[in-house]
């Protein structure tokens, strides 16, 4: 396993990641299971090894709101597993996924000082990432987030070719609308001015990126 940078795990020395293995159990759920739900109550985290899901949301209206996408190395449900509230977001698996459960995640905080410090400065990360995103909403039109999440999963999955940064994109476009706070109408117009400007070349869940710097600038 290879922790994505700035995942949970990524932080971790090999002595500590063995250490939360060896409280954990191991689990696998297929592609399309809900790993967690929104409103549950419980005192268990994942740490993800294998494979990628996403967290989400509803509002009163039904519309699912994508939070996140998270990736190897990846930890899920420590918010509630630390205050004790209901699950915040739904993680559903975007593919087949492996982890283990740490149970009683807090008891395990309370005796490894260091990766509690750790953890902190992960939530720390997430909340300025979630002021990001909010600021981009209001500053950005939906081009212009949806070329800064294709950006993201560059940086995060996409691999070097002849043609350009290939992405496995793990999102549907009903997904990635959800992820950029627009329609799916409005994210496929998106999809197809960046593609015109020969920015972006698109097919059935991935997109090659031509032209990385331009499609910075139309980010910004």
């Amino acid at each position: 396993m290879n922790p994505e940078p700035g995942e949970f795990l990524s932080l971790l020395t090999p002595e500590e990641i063995e250490a939360f293995r060896a409280v954990g159990r191991p689990r696998r759920w297929e592609r399309g299971a809900t790993v967690m739900t929104e409103g549950d109550t419980s005192d268990w985290v994942l740490v993800l090894t294998e494979g990628r899901v996403k967290v989400s949301s509803h509002t009163s209206s039904g519309t699912e709101v994508v939070l996140a996408v998270r990736g190897p190395g990846g930890l899920l449900g420590e918010m509630s597993a630390i205050d004790g509230s209901p699950r915040s977001a739904t993680v559903t698996a975007l593919e087949p996924i492996a982890g283990f459960v740490v149970r009683d995640f807090t008891a395990f905080l309370q005796t490894h000082g260091h990766i509690a410090v750790l953890l902190i400065r992960l939530v720390t990360g997430r909340l300025r990432d979630a002021d990001r995103k909010r600021i981009e909403y209001g500053a950005f039109d939906t081009t212009g987030r949806v070329a800064t999440r294709l950006l993201e999963l560059a940086e995060r999955y996409g691999e070097q070719t002849a043609s350009g940064v290939r992405v496995a994109l793990p999102l549907s476009q009903d997904e990635l609308a959800g992820w950029t706070g627009a329609s799916r109408e409005a994210v496929s117009k998106a999809l197809r001015t960046l593609r015109d400007r020969g920015l972006i070349e698109t097919g059935r869940r991935r997109v090659v990126i031509h032209d990385l710097e331009g499609l910075r600038k139309r980010a910004r």
